[in-house]
């Protein structure tokens, strides 16, 4: 399949508004109200699919985002037959080194091939000119990245967190179970809905665990353009030894997330690569939560359990002593929750939970 073939997918449509400007509070409570949100079938959020390769039926609202480095513009758009308000993802095709066309082409294939409600959808791929064109279902809340830096800069609460985390560990497992690797797990890549139906996008660094037929047990290869994710990654992908790593390396890129979510900053994000590279090699299993959210609670009684040091985040959050990242007294998480990061912390991949495991999780029990 060429990546200038453009293709329309059987696929449901998502009905959903963009939210005027919100408190935090009415956020908050409209999403986790939402009940078993991230578990609905696409049937339930039916109307009509849109199969339109006619770009005078797109009508650009607003640029509400980017990606691929920039190379990549994305507008809220009404298909102008229906009123439905959609995502449009805009490339300039002659600005793509091969290696980005490659990439390109790999997300569009395979968006086309998985179903499952917590996989981004592409519901049309076409060109017009050098310009490729993708239209998927508009996702009112946008990604889990931009609800942090919107409405919960100090991060979220643990009910949201459990109900985001579960519709990503669930599109996860989906990947898992038919041999690919995400590589790219984060909260940019954590869609949100409407009506609150969480789904994986960043298909784009996905790597197939099958090839001629048979399921390898590892790979080797090094994501292209990982520059950018590298905060996520787990310790044997960035390591490049003889070992290669496997599907368990998503699940590390969970419990970063997890913490991402948590505190509303990145774990390692303003480390140098080698001084990040040391600090997710050193042993024992390390939470990045301690430093913000532990240590306050059990520091106080002398209680110190020595994990998540040298963590390091960006301006406005440090101590002089330790570069720790500080979070309100207010904010407090439960013992599963943190026994839901170390567990996806784990130094050996092995004793990480697979993704289908990972959702009978005690976290997880409350999604109701």
């Amino acid at each position: 399949m060429s990546l200038l073939d453009c293709f329309c997918t059987s696929r449901t449509q998502v009905e959903s508004l963009r939210p005027e400007k919100q408190s935090e509070t009415s956020i908050h409570q409209h999403l986790v109200d939402v009940p078993a949100f991230s578990q609905l079938p696409p049937s339930t959020r039916a109307k009509d699919v849109i199969c339109s390769t006619n770009v005078s039926h797109y009508e650009l609202q607003v640029e509400i985002g980017r990606g691929f480095d920039n190379l990549t513009t994305v507008h809220l758009a009404r298909h102008t037959p229906t009123g439905t308000l959609v995502t449009v993802k805009i490339t300039n095709l002659e600005n793509c080194t091969d290696e980005r066309l490659k990439a390109l082409q790999k997300a569009v294939i395979l968006s086309h091939f998985f179903r499952h409600p917590n996989i981004t959808t592409y519901w049309t791929v076409f060109t017009v000119g050098s310009w490729l064109w993708v239209i998927s279902p508009f996702m009112a809340y946008g990604s889990a990245s931009q609800l942090l830096k919107t409405y919960f800069p100090e991060g979220m609460s643990e009910t949201l967190i459990r109900n985001i985390l579960f519709g990503a560990v669930r599109g996860l497992s989906y990947l898992h179970q038919n041999g690919c690797i995400h590589r790219s797990i984060k909260a940019s890549h954590i869609l949100i809905s409407g009506d609150g139906l969480v789904t994986l996008s960043g298909l784009s660094h996905l790597h197939s665990l099958v090839k001629h037929g048979q399921r390898h047990r590892a790979v080797y290869d090094f994501p292209q353009f990982s520059t950018s994710v590298q905060p996520w990654l787990s310790p044997e992908l960035l390591r490049q030894d003889l070992h290669g790593y496997n599907v368990k390396s998503d699940i590390y890129s969970v419990g970063i997330t997890a913490c991402e979510l948590a505190s509303g900053q990145v774990p390692f994000q303003d480390m140098h690569r080698t001084q990040m590279l040391l600090q997710k090699l050193k042993g024992p299993p390390y939470s990045p939560l301690d430093v913000s959210i532990s240590r306050m609670k059990n520091s106080r009684s002398g209680v110190d359990s020595g994990i998540g040091e040298s963590v390091l985040v960006s301006s406005g959050t440090r101590t002089g002593a330790s570069d720790r990242l500080q979070t309100p007294s207010s904010k407090t998480f439960s013992p599963a929750f943190f026994s839901l990061v170390q567990l996806c912390l784990q130094q050996d991949p092995e004793k990480r939970p697979s993704a289908s495991s990972l959702l009978s999780h005690v976290f997880f029990k409350q999604v109701s």
